[in-house]
């Protein structure tokens, strides 16, 4: 039997595609490229003024994002201690620095994996960073009698 389940989190913005914010593979969780839109369609750590001036805010972004994939493994009875591999996509390099110190701010070197590569643009121009994820999670556990048990822990 095959166990996997695909979710959209109905609290989160929405996907901008066909695809759900996390997909279950047995224990893995494999959560879709996330960024720092709220549900609102807006953005943490962007804001334009009354002349489309925008200003944007790389550890903003950055904690958001991390926030955003908390509740997305919250939602599957996990948490980012959970995560074993992250790929995070930068807009801008120049932005490494402050983008590492918001991330330092969530893990330690005990942390997951992570692979960071520039990219030439994200789905909006205010996005400077989006992230993806993997998540080992057993959902299966063995019980005294020798079955199992498939319910989250």
């Amino acid at each position: 039997m095959r166990n996997e389940t695909t979710k959209v989190l109905p609290h989160k913005a929405v996907p901008r595609g066909r695809f759900p914010h996390v997909k279950r593979a047995g224990d893995f969780l494999f959560i879709s490229g996330t960024s720092s839109r709220r549900p609102d369609n807006g953005f943490e750590g962007a804001s334009a003024d009354a002349f489309g001036v925008t200003e944007l805010d790389i550890r903003v972004q950055t904690r958001a994002v991390i926030g955003n994939i908390g509740d997305i493994l919250t939602s599957m009875g996990a948490t980012l201690e959970d995560l074993t591999e992250v790929t995070c996509f930068l807009v801008n390099m120049n932005d490494f620095k402050g983008f590492n110190e918001a991330w330092a701010e969530f893990f330690d070197a005990e942390g997951p994996t992570r692979t960071t590569v520039a990219v030439h643009q994200l789905p909006h121009p205010h996005l400077l960073v989006e992230m993806k994820a993997i998540a080992y999670k057993p959902l299966a556990s063995a019980h005294p009698s020798g079955g199992t048990n498939h319910e989250q822990r």
